[in-house]
């Protein structure tokens, strides 16, 4: 707990100051103002996080938490939860989407057991951080204890440290957990209110049948274990996952240590609403990276206040879109310093928009 409490406390406003000068700047390059939209929202974000608009981002960290959830009991998963470890070691061997999309990136790609239930070969690039061999079934009672929600939260915090203080200036974050959709769609819920039916989707792409098993499994965990959404640790433990849990821990370390994070779709949505409950502040280091096709994910992203740069109709998770979103950062800092103002170019006057 001391961890997390040091990480809350270190959480600032970003530099309001260095915002307005990154758009002095951006107002002045030869387009018509705000012609560029998310890519000149970006750069002034960055400002704020890091008092200037970087040159070049010389380092850029993908985290993927892997962790197993209980409530498969339920028949809430078209796939059992045996797939969880095989894709840890596919993502091990290079063979997965994520894998490409990080080198794509030109990202390291980190993976990180943190609550898989099975045990995990040493393989290259993974990190053995592992809580408990997957999380109990929520539809049944309290997914974990709220010491173990802590422990989670901090190997995330942990982890990112570790990748902050070796040179990372980006992070972005991403999961593997089979039946993880359902415990997203749980703390959304908690936090939102909103009726269980609207925001629960087919994850990776159950039936009728099996949606409705979902449906049932979700409100069954929401009536069990009355999360209170007036404390986020509670709704952490109560309905959440340790992959999720991991997640949030990444995003406050980010905000701790002013470095961005990018978010990937819904269960990493889920993770920020945590994280942004725990310190309201952290939200201003997050980068939205796309809309998923999962329904709760525009929902939760409502809720967090942020818009995303890409609507790509994924939903795959692996933390695809977050690894997409930081191409999308480094081209509006290559905006930002490589076009030219009004008066380098000669032009005068400005455009109209």
């Amino acid at each position: 707990m001391q961890l997390l409490n040091q990480t809350l406390a270190a959480i600032k406003p970003l530099d309001e100051e260095a915002m307005a000068r990154a758009q002095a700047h951006l107002d002045d390059l030869t387009k018509p103002p705000g012609s560029l939209g998310t890519l000149e929202t970006i750069a002034r974000q960055l400002a704020g996080i890091k008092g200037e608009v970087p040159r070049r981002l010389s380092r850029k960290t993908h985290i993927l938490m892997a962790g197993d959830h209980g409530v498969v009991a339920e028949g809430v998963s078209a796939f059992p939860q045996e797939v969880t470890p095989q894709m840890v070691l596919n993502f091990a061997s290079g063979g997965a989407a994520i894998n490409v999309l990080a080198r794509h990136a030109g990202a390291e790609l980190v993976l990180v057991d943190i609550g898989v239930a099975a045990e995990l070969p040493d393989l290259p690039g993974l990190l053995k951080r592992k809580v408990a061999a997957g999380t109990a079934n929520l539809a049944r009672g309290p997914a974990m204890t709220r010491e173990q929600a802590i422990a989670a939260l901090e190997v995330g915090i942990e982890v990112a440290n570790e990748k902050i203080a070796a040179g990372s200036e980006l992070l972005g974050i991403g999961e593997m957990g089979i039946g993880n959709t359902t415990p997203s769609t749980a703390i959304l819920a908690a936090f939102s209110g909103l009726p269980v039916e609207k925001i629960t989707g087919r994850g990776t792409g159950i039936d009728d049948q099996r949606l409705q098993l979902k449906i049932n499994a979700i409100r069954q965990g929401l009536e069990v274990n009355r999360p209170n959404p007036e404390d986020p640790l509670d709704v952490l433990a109560k309905v959440g996952g340790m992959e999720i849990a991991g997640m949030a821990g990444v995003i406050l370390a980010g905000a701790a240590s002013r470095v961005p994070v990018l978010i990937d779709g819904f269960i990493s949505g889920a993770a920020a609403l945590v994280a942004t409950r725990l310190a309201p502040g952290a939200k201003a280091y997050i980068l939205a990276s796309h809309l998923s096709e999962e329904p709760g994910h525009a929902a939760t992203l409502e809720l967090l206040g942020l818009k995303p740069m890409l609507t790509m109709q994924m939903r795959l998770g692996e933390g695809t879109g977050a690894a997409l979103g930081m191409t999308m950062v480094e081209a509006a800092i290559k905006i930002y310093h490589e076009m030219a103002t009004f008066s380098q170019a000669g032009v005068s006057g400005a455009l109209d928009s």
